[in-house]
């Protein structure tokens, strides 16, 4: 794939590729280097893809949306140049839509702020709960449903765990914890590691649960580090990572994919569904295709949650159950995702 105006790698990083000594020893260092690199102004996106504002009139280049811009270049790579439609673009684009207000679209959609029952710990399902292990993502999802989460009043220092550690090891019935944020795979390895420690010493923990995007939109993320970190746990680790088209599961992604597949870990994908981006049975097909061809298994395609600002998103319940009835007479079993949809209050996600 040709590189794009814009998105070569910065000249301190080009000179120590060609000079090995000169490498840091951790490979932490090249996905932190990268994310330092990421792209926080729309309006350098679209100059990035050979765009301008002109060619995607609804696009909110102003710079002081409410939940800024971030994109790491290697998923502005996977884009196509010149086309202001382009499925990954939309994804992570803010638009204009996003400040109108639509009845029924709220800031907390999925009722995080009833289940929070200690700081950093979620619970709405039995058998289960929920850390928010970081407040930082590695992308801004312009559909996020957790847009609008207070990070800022969640635990950061390792003692402020304390709390939240302590209400899973008094509860016998909480056989898994599940590592979301945010993103955990942002704590860097030191941390993750310490944060997964504490958690799997408490005896009743069966499997800890990591949700998480960067293995598709940084794929560096994934090291021999990450992975000897997750398959050294006596709980089992389960890794859920969040695709939505078959564009992002290319090249190093897919790679990245497969690496943690083959080191013996549990690999599920949601996707959610998005007008314009994936609401079609053509696409949907080639990304559970490509999902099953690295390893990965499809979990559920999610009804878009109501949150403030996404509603030029949503797609009508009744298209998506006629998709996936569609993709069930085309894939096998395993591969056709589950239509949910997470409503407030309910002991289950139910079918959407």
């Amino acid at each position: 794939m040709s590189r794009l105006p814009g998105l070569n790698p910065p000249k301190s990083a080009a000179r120590n590729a060609a000079e090995p000594h000169q490498v840091p020893e951790a490979d932490e260092v090249s996905w932190q280097r990268e994310m330092a690199d990421a792209i926080c102004d729309p309006a350098e996106l679209l100059e990035c893809l050979q765009l301008t504002p002109a060619d995607v009139p609804d696009a909110d280049v102003s710079g002081d949306s409410l939940f800024r811009t971030l994109v790491p270049r290697s998923f502005v790579r996977r884009m196509k140049p010149g086309d202001p439609a382009d499925p990954l673009l939309r994804q992570v684009l803010p638009m204009m839509s996003e400040r109108r207000h639509v009845d029924g679209f709220v800031p907390d959609a999925v009722n995080d702020h009833a289940a929070h029952r200690a700081p950093g710990l979620l619970q709405k399902y039995a058998g289960r709960v929920l850390l928010i292990a970081s407040g930082a993502c590695a992308v801004h999802c312009r559909y996020c449903f957790r847009r609008e989460y207070p990070y800022g009043r969640e635990p950061r220092r390792l003692k402020d765990w304390r709390t939240a550690l302590n209400a899973i090891r008094d509860d016998s019935s909480i056989s898994e914890v599940i590592f979301s944020g945010g993103d955990p795979f942002m704590l860097n390895d030191r941390r993750l590691s310490e944060l997964c420690r504490l958690a799997d010493e408490i005896s009743h923990v069966e499997r800890i649960r990591f949700h998480t995007r960067l293995p598709v939109v940084l794929p560096s993320r994934v090291t021999p580090e990450l992975l000897t970190l997750l398959t050294s746990l006596r709980s089992q680790a389960v890794i859920v990572i969040h695709a939505n088209h078959g564009n992002e599961i290319v090249d190093d992604c897919a790679d990245a994919l497969r690496s943690i597949v083959r080191s013996g870990l549990p690999v599920l994908n949601q996707t959610v569904l998005l007008k314009g981006i994936n609401d079609s049975v053509d696409v949907l097909r080639d990304l559970s295709r490509r999902l099953i061809n690295t390893g990965v298994m499809p979990y559920y395609l999610h009804q878009l949650d109501q949150v403030a600002g996404t509603a030029h998103f949503q797609v009508d319940a009744a298209r998506g159950r006629v998709l996936v009835d569609e993709l069930a007479k085309q894939l096998p079993g395993y591969a056709v995702p589950r239509f949910v949809q997470e409503v407030a209050g309910e002991a289950s996600k139910r079918p959407a």
